[in-house]
């Protein structure tokens, strides 16, 4: 099997060559038998450029746990897609393929650039459903330990080079974002107040109280409420928000029977005739890094009439103390090429605040991940987005958060609806560039 290296390498093994095994990383492999033949076999009968498959992760005990992989789609983007540690490719493919991408791309963006070029070809890349090899697993992390690690700063010149390769092949496939970014108009609409922080929540006895503290404790020139949407909380969480005695804080209380997550919480507090000129996240989990947050937003709404603003926030433990890689900025976005750098990650940064009458019209998916990211990278693709690279949040990563450690099955479920808004996107941006 080759280990891959760079695009010249593997040119230099299509030579003559029907199928090519590919080791992505350094783990031991254990293949069932008869699996590699399988392989070869699924790639050369549906005419794939490219096969991957399901496998089992070896433990430190010896003993195995399936890894499921999912589906690739137009919208699998992410340069840290799962294929597993090994895959099949056509050498005739990648002959095709390499003639695709600009010789730049060959070294150090060699493996990304490939695979979608790859993905361009009639009958792409396919997952093979079976489970046909065992694998030492040398990450042992728990998924909340490891998410950040495609925004991590010590990274910058990988995702410099990444964001290149992601460009191009938009470019090349007719799915690149406008240019010419609109504006909105920011006085559109009449407003009690000129902001709320909006706070979805299902039991956070022990963090909400803090988390809506942080938000009336905002100092700004302008008129603003919170608005907590208790969406059927059973652990005290409504005690704690009846206790705090504040005109500026509403709650909207659900049963939990309406089957609303926390998009759809998110579009009854946008949609309420309470809700402000813009609407500003605040997880249940955290705060905001000082008293200043509101008003910082809310400034660089004013001064660049954009529709959407991110900031940026810290990582830190249930005590404040701050945790590894630190500060998530997402330097990887610029005003140029933010929108179609954005396909390539998989989260836009924190806090995000919206304008509220564009955000009515858009609303939020109702699910209870990826629903921002959603609305994010559907204002890019017309729309000024405004960014702030100060600290203006703090992201407590603790044990209870819903993410801290997610089953396999549970990241992929995850990371497949993500695909699937990339998906939409690039599917809207391709007939919109037709047009």
């Amino acid at each position: 099997m080759l280990r891959f290296k760079n695009i010249n390498q593997l040119l230099e093994a299509a030579e003559g060559a029907g199928c090519i095994p590919v080791a992505l990383a350094d783990r031991e492999l254990t293949f069932a038998p008869g699996a590699e033949r399988r392989l070869c076999q699924v790639l050369t009968e549906c005419g794939a450029s490219m096969v991957y498959s399901h496998y089992y992760d070896r433990l430190p005990d010896g003993s195995s746990e399936a890894h499921p992989c999912i589906e690739y789609q137009a919208g699998s983007l992410r340069d840290d897609f799962d294929f597993g540690p090994c895959v099949i490719l056509s050498g005739k493919a990648v002959r095709k393929a390499a003639s695709m991408i600009p010789e730049r791309e060959y070294a150090d963006g060699g493996w990304y650039a490939l695979r979608l070029a790859l993905s361009e070809l009639e009958n792409g890349i396919m997952l093979c459903r079976e489970y046909l090899y065992t694998a030492e697993r040398t990450d042992h992390r728990a998924s909340g330990a490891k998410q950040h690690d495609y925004v991590n700063p010590r990274q910058r010149s990988y995702q410099i080079c990444m964001e290149q390769v992601c460009t191009d092949f938009l470019r090349r496939t007719g799915r690149l974002a406008p240019s010419d970014k609109m504006s909105v108009k920011i006085d559109e609409g009449t407003f009690s107040v000129e902001a709320s922080v909006i706070i979805p929540v299902r039991n956070r006895v022990r963090t909400i109280g803090d988390a809506v503290r942080s938000a009336l404790g905002q100092s700004t020139d302008f008129p603003f409420n919170v608005i907590v949407v208790d969406n059927g909380s059973t652990d005290g969480t409504g005690q704690v928000l009846a206790e705090i005695d504040s005109p500026a804080l509403h709650a909207i209380t659900l049963n939990g029977s309406e089957g609303l997550n926390i998009g759809g919480c998110w579009n009854k507090a946008v949609c309420s005739a309470i809700c402000g000129r813009y609407a500003v996240q605040l997880d249940s989990d955290d705060i905001y890094s000082s008293e200043h947050t509101l008003q910082a937003i809310v400034n660089k709404f004013r001064s660049e009439h954009c529709a959407m603003v991110i900031g940026s926030y810290m990582l830190t433990d249930f005590a404040l103390n701050e945790l590894p890689p630190g500060k998530i900025d997402h330097s990887e976005w610029t005003d140029d090429n933010g929108a179609n750098n954005a396909l390539r990650i998989n989260g836009l940064g924190a806090p995000r605040a919206f304008f509220t009458p564009l955000l009515r019209q858009i609303l939020f998916p109702n699910t209870s991940y990826g629903e921002d990211y959603a609305v994010g990278i559907r204002l890019s693709r017309d729309y000024r987005i405004g960014r702030i690279y100060d600290v203006l949040y703090l992201c407590r990563r603790w044990e209870g958060n819903s993410d801290a450690a997610l089953s396999v099955e549970r990241t992929n479920l995850n990371n497949a609806y993500k695909d699937f808004l990339r998906t939409c996107e690039l599917n809207a941006r391709r007939r919109l560039n037709k047009e």
